[in-house]
Parts: C-alpha cells; structure tokens; sequence
C-alpha cells in the first residue's frame, strides 16, 4: 500500500511536470505569436505613416509651387505696372529737360 501511494504521488509529480511543461511551450508560443503580431501591426502602422507623410509632402509642394507661381505673376504685374509708370515719368523728364535747354 505505501509502495502503491509512492508509486501514485511519483506518477503525479511526473504529469505535474509534464503538464508544467506544456504550458510553458504554449506560453512561449502564445508570447511569440504576440510579439509577431504585434511587430506586424507596428509595421503596417509605420507604412501607412509613410503613405501619409509623402501624400502630404506632394499636397504640400504643390501648394507650395501654386503660391510661388501666383507670387511670380502678381510681381510681374506689378513690375510691368511700376515700369509703364516709370516711362511715362521718363518721357515728362525727358521733355522738361528738352525745354530747360532750348529756354535758357
């Protein structure tokens, strides 16, 4: 009888481990399988970061490229603006110049 319950509580200990065991392979998967997925997530997150990042690069630039053509054409305007004003004033000089040297 005592050999019979040693016999019981060794086989006991035995699918203790056993069972100890198991769990700590299926820890170790479940961890892994986690951290895969986890790792896989932080990828798909990270590229559509990207995406973003360079659709508002492009959105950006262009803005960019529109406010400068703008900015060109409004300076062109006013440049052509600025020099008609300056030759009408060239021709007034001119002439009052003409006047001073056949009145003296």
């Amino acid at each position: 009888m005592l050999a019979d319950s040693v016999k019981y509580i060794l086989a006991a200990e035995y699918e203790a481990k056993q069972v100890k065991h198991i769990v700590e392979n299926k820890s170790k998967e479940s961890i892994e399988k986690a951290v895969a997925d986890g790792e896989g997530l932080i990828k798909l997150a990270l590229e559509r970061a990207e995406a973003e990042i360079d659709q508002l690069k492009k959105a950006s630039e262009r803005k960019a490229m529109e406010s400068a053509a703008e900015l060109a054409s409004s300076t062109a305007n006013r440049l052509a603006t600025m020099r008609a004003r300056a030759e009408k004033r060239l021709d007034t000089v001119a002439q009052r110049i003409f006047e001073r040297i056949v009145n003296i």
